[in-house]
């Protein structure tokens, strides 16, 4: 007998409850249905060393898969820069601090964020005029 399929938000919690066990660091979640048909959740997590990034994205694998949710795939487990693990539903980014520093997922990701930014002002200022 196979288990149901767990839903969005308790793969959230699942994968955000792994990521805790192996001291992720600075775990970001994020709602992102209304912004992309290819996920419900985002979730971002910074590891200490290659390692490191690597133990916590296989810690997720394993935890759902242990829960009877399989993962669709994995990427760049094998250099522990960036992993990303796709469980349907939460996709989840493992980083180091420095290549999570450069892409800036959260401020791509969070719209909220982002409306709070004044918008740049491209009207020619004629005071100099």
């Amino acid at each position: 007998m196979t288990k149901p399929l767990l839903m969005t938000d308790d793969l959230s919690q699942l994968a955000v409850a792994a990521l805790e066990d192996l001291k992720g660091l600075d775990i970001t979640v994020l709602d992102v249905r209304d912004l992309t048909p290819i996920t419900d959740t985002m979730l971002i997590c910074t590891g200490s060393s290659n390692r490191h990034v690597k133990s916590l994205a296989q810690a997720v694998v394993d935890k759902a898969r242990a829960a009877g949710h399989r993962a669709r795939g994995v990427e760049g487990l094998n250099e522990g820069e960036w992993v990303l693990v796709d469980l349907n539903g939460v996709i989840v980014h493992v980083m180091q601090a420095q290549t999570r520093a450069f892409y800036q997922l959260e401020k791509l990701w969070n719209l909220s964020a982002a409306e709070t930014e004044p918008a740049p002002n491209h009207a020619h200022d004629h005071s100099a005029d």
